[in-house]
């Protein structure tokens, strides 16, 4: 992608990372950062630096892409801004983050998509792209003015109803014609209307004994087999977005096995990864979130799904919600969790510490994968002389309790509330520049 506006690292700083591992294998090494991009690899680098940062042998990963992040400027500023939410991106390890077009207004042309972008470069702190809606004010009626957003400043090239599904055959099937010709992808949030009506929780036993209306693992099913036929049929790009269901792996599964036209790939969240619909038990609304928290199979199944690269990547579905849009009856709160600063956590608890996953399967879900998917030649990039410095440092044996009053979004509604979770990022470096260490961020012309 021409990126004209791409962040430089600063002009002739040198930063210097004492004892890392890159990949989290080998001898620790030290890695010279100058001009924004890795200059040196090695034992002894020198100590001629602006600054050097003594890593004690951590991880280093490039730095994390999330697919799928809710910002909700402009509108609600009063659950989050791209400040703070960059903010909370940093503090997690992103480097880069696309934010969903559900804001108000919607980002549906061309002046919000270029306010968004320009948001989150006059902050600073992670590469925002806006991804823009599919059709006009997300009704599902008409496309969007997806040309204009494509050759807007913003460039956008990833576009998405999330929160709806674009549930028109014609209008999905044009969208994926339309956005073939500039390498653009088409984000689907997998849900059958017709057969989720006023849904509440996962449809089984939990939500029958608990009175909830269901929300059926087919809806999206059905959906995603639909929507991979279109992306066959016409050449465009499909993603698939949080992947919630063991029928949708096993679907994906037997799709990847076949040659086909067009592109398709997924994404599944952190806490599809980690948590069920039996802690609905509660009626906390901060279990309530869209698709819904399914079952245990589903649980093991997405796990597997990951690990042997059937879904793609792993997406925060980053969604915070002021407190008066979750602090209140479950049917009446809104569905959605924070995700940005927990995620990396999340992982190494389900995914790396059983070994499912390695250091080098962590830099493919959470760095390589999504910065393919979403056209980021920056980003996701290896850890490499002459590539740019867009970096992770990990703890990989930190342990820290969540609590979502201490986390950087403006709201609070963490799924984790008072868990141990494991893993920790220690810094994250945005094109030469520390962004977040230690966890705090770093100052960007006095912000913070």
């Amino acid at each position: 992608m021409n990126d004209v506006e791409r962040p430089a690292g600063d002009p002739g700083r040198r930063t210097l990372l004492r004892e890392v591992r890159p990949y989290g294998t080998g001898e620790p090494v030290d890695l010279l950062i100058e001009n924004g991009v890795v200059a040196a690899i090695g034992q002894q680098t020198g100590t001629d630096a602006d600054e050097i940062v003594h890593a004690g042998g951590a991880v280093l990963l490039p730095g994390f892409v999330d697919p799928h992040t809710h910002l909700r400027e402009p509108g609600r500023e009063d659950a989050e801004t791209v400040e703070t939410g960059s903010a909370a991106a940093a503090l997690g390890g992103y480097t880069a983050v696309l934010a969903m077009a559900n804001t108000d207004p919607v980002a549906d042309n061309a002046v919000v998509v270029e306010h968004v972008r320009r948001r989150g470069r006059e902050i600073g702190l992670v590469d925002v792209r806006p991804v823009g809606a599919v059709t006009a004010g997300l009704a599902g009626q008409r496309l969007a003015e997806i040309g204009a957003m494509a050759r807007s400043r913003a460039e956008v090239r990833v576009f998405s109803d999330d929160g709806h599904c674009v549930d028109d055959p014609l209008l999905m099937r044009r969208a994926l014609e339309y956005t073939r010709a500039f390498g653009g992808v088409v984000a689907q949030h997998a849900q059958d209307p017709r057969l989720t009506p006023d849904s509440q929780a996962h449809e089984g036993p939990n939500a029958a004994r608990l009175g909830l209306a269901g929300w059926p693992a087919a809806a999206e099913e059905s959906v995603v087999a639909r929507d991979c036929m279109l992306a066959e049929h016409t050449g465009g790009a499909l993603h698939v977005c949080h992947v919630s269901s063991a029928g949708t792996a096993e679907f994906l599964r037997w799709w990847r096995s076949r040659a086909t036209g067009g592109s398709v790939s997924a994404e599944v969240t952190p806490h599809h990864l980690l948590l069920t619909d039996e802690l609905l038990e509660t009626y906390d609304p901060r279990y309530k979130v869209n698709p819904p928290l399914r079952t245990d199979e589903d649980v093991r199944a997405l796990r597997a799904a990951l690990a042997e690269g059937v879904v793609d990547c792993v997406a925060t579905d980053h969604a915070p919600h002021a407190d008066q849009d979750k602090d209140c009856e479950w049917s009446a709160a809104r569905p959605g969790m924070l995700g940005l600063q927990t995620a990396l956590s999340v992982l190494v608890r389900t995914m790396v510490r059983p070994g499912l996953l390695d250091w080098r399967g962590v830099a493919r879900v959470l760095s390589e994968a999504p910065a393919r998917i979403a056209g980021l030649s920056e980003q996701g990039r290896p850890v490499a002389v002459g590539e740019p410095a867009n970096l992770t440092l990990v703890d990989p044996d930190a342990e820290w309790t969540v609590r979502g009053a201490e986390l950087a979004s403006t709201s609070v509604n963490t799924p984790f509330e008072g868990m141990v979770l494991p893993g920790r990022v220690l810094a994250t470096i945005s094109a030469g520049r520390i962004t977040a260490r230690d966890g705090k961020v770093e100052p960007v012309g006095g912000r913070f």
